[in-house]
């Protein structure tokens, strides 16, 4: 299965650290980001596992829920947090899903269907493709994927910066330019008229017919 943007998130139960979850049911009528990880104990991941711990009031102000994953037991996730405690200085503060039996990681189409065998015995390199983020709208709609390679470490202050982007497309129906950040200017989507842009946005710039640009609203 491969997933796609605007493709509905499938829906899923599953233990996590905090409790057994419905996805659905547990994301609400809030934003969401699941992020997943190859394997416990693995270095780079540690990393962004306590990062996204110290960053989670940023979520929250946004109403996004965090929720990670890695192709390991709930029981190893909590001896795996108090080392990430221990390293960088924050514990996960949000669920972690189990997924020893790759259900999760398939059903995203992170893992062939055909991958199979005790998740204890599998090696990073073999759950290497788990290493997505999804962002998820309150329509539970995917509006947004990255995916990494191991050796890299995600940059959580961009997927912020790309869920700013996307709710202020949802509110205000504007697009962003590149490496926009909130309170610089964003683009008047082209099938907005030039008349109902002068509504919407009475001080808009006209730099080329489809390029029109505008503060977005407060």
């Amino acid at each position: 299965m491969t997933l796609q943007i605007g493709d509905t998130a499938p829906d899923f139960e599953a233990e996590t650290t905090q409790g057994k979850i419905r996805f659905h049911q547990w994301l609400g009528h809030s934003w969401g980001v699941l992020f997943s990880h190859p394997k416990d104990f693995t270095p780079v991941c540690t990393t962004e596992l306590g990062y996204m711990a110290r960053i989670k009031p940023e979520f929250d102000k946004r109403d996004v829920k965090i929720i990670g994953l890695s192709v390991d037991a709930v029981g190893d996730h909590a001896r795996w947090a108090k080392d990430i405690e221990e390293t960088q200085g924050t514990a996960p503060n949000y669920p972690i899903i189990g997924d020893p039996e790759l259900k999760v990681a398939k059903l995203y189409g992170m893992l062939p269907a055909s991958a199979s065998g005790d998740a204890s015995k599998r090696t990073p390199a073999d759950n290497q493709t788990v290493r997505n983020v999804f962002i998820i709208g309150p329509d539970k709609k995917i509006r947004l994927i990255l995916i990494y390679p191991m050796s890299v470490g995600r940059n959580f202050d961009e997927v912020l910066r790309a869920i700013d982007a996307l709710q202020l497309n949802e509110k205000h129906k504007l697009a962003t330019p590149a490496n926009w950040k909130p309170g610089q200017e964003a683009i008047i989507p082209t099938a907005i008229s030039d008349e109902d842009a002068q509504k919407l946005f009475p001080k808009f710039k006209r730099l080329k017919p489809y390029l029109r640009l505008t503060q977005p609203p407060q």
